[in-house]
């Protein structure tokens, strides 16, 4: 009777909140009475306002929502953190994530009340699995970032020694770090966008008044990648000690083909210990049929009616 109940407040939960955002942002009843009433003549002649996309209006639905969620500052900050590394830097982003959690946290129950609800299972696993699902969902969107910021943090490692090798010619022609840094955003822009919207924050920051080792370092803590620290690492040490930016650029380049030719052997080498699984389980048997198969085919047709005979 309990779940019964709670799969009951649920379901009305989830409906008035669905009912109550597809009035607000897509039936729009406010507009239909003014058009009945002839108010939207007179409305008529100032311009309209732009249609709200859904993708949108779920945004800012989510936001409304991240509001309810209350969250201590310590969390707060380490959620900011994780979605400025995961790519998600405007100023929503924070309240859509809690808004998100919420509405996961609410349907995953929901489904998985209706799954087990006609099951043979005792109440308490059934209990079990809704406040299972409840949490899986409240805690998914914590994975979907960890995620996203582990494939961002791929991508700005597979890009940086092009960044490198691109800094390198333009210091070497004659422009400083500052522009060397500009010029490889613009380039870079479409074949590796998440190294090329790092370097242009550090533009940006350096524009805006701030020590270019206060933005390397900005960057770092932004992006969290280790060939990106001893990168900055270089800069800051070219700097302090009069050294040859050019220079320092191109061994700390070479230096990073290097590890990465490194790791790609790594990979290689376990290669084969990794495919003993997948040989074992899915190629094996599908050799011995297509080897013992015939073979047995041919006992049981001729050997065993000839051993029976006897």
């Amino acid at each position: 009777m309990l779940l019964l109940t709670f799969s009951v407040f649920i379901f009305v939960l989830l409906s008035s909140v669905i009912t109550w955002a597809g009035i607000l942002y897509w039936a729009r009843p406010k507009e239909v009475i003014e058009r009945v009433k002839g108010e939207a003549v007179v409305r008529a002649v100032t311009p309209e306002k732009p249609a709200i996309h859904p993708g949108a209006a779920l945004r800012e639905f989510l936001a409304k929502l991240g509001n309810a969620l209350p969250a201590s500052p310590k969390d707060v900050t380490a959620m900011q953190k994780s979605l400025i590394r995961a790519g998600y830097r405007k100023d929503g982003a924070l309240r859509s994530l809690y808004g998100a959690k919420i509405v996961l946290g609410v349907a995953f129950p929901l489904v998985m009340t209706l799954l087990v609800f006609n099951s043979d299972a005792d109440n308490q696993y059934k209990a079990f699995a809704v406040l299972a699902s409840g949490a899986a969902g409240f805690f998914a969107p914590n994975e979907f970032l960890k995620m996203k910021a582990k494939r961002r943090k791929k991508e700005i490692r597979r890009a940086l020694p092009n960044a490198l090798d691109l800094m390198v010619v333009c210091v070497e022609s004659g422009l400083g770090l500052d522009q060397a840094i500009l010029q490889v955003a613009k380039e870079l822009q479409n074949a590796h966008p998440e190294i090329s919207e790092e370097f242009g924050l550090v533009n940006l920051e350096l524009k805006a008044g701030k020590r270019r080792p206060d933005a390397l370092k900005n960057m770092v803590d932004r992006a969290n990648v280790e060939e990106l620290k001893q990168l900055v690492a270089v800069l800051l040490q070219a700097d302090r000690f009069g050294t040859g930016v050019a220079a320092s650029l191109r061994g700390h380049a070479d230096y990073l083909r290097v590890q990465m030719r490194q790791v790609a052997e790594e990979k290689a080498a376990k290669l084969g210990v990794k495919l003993v699984f997948p040989i074992f389980f899915c190629i094996l048997p599908a050799l011995f049929v297509v080897t013992v198969g015939p073979v047995i085919v041919r006992i049981v047709r001729e050997l065993l009616p000839m051993m029976q005979q006897i």
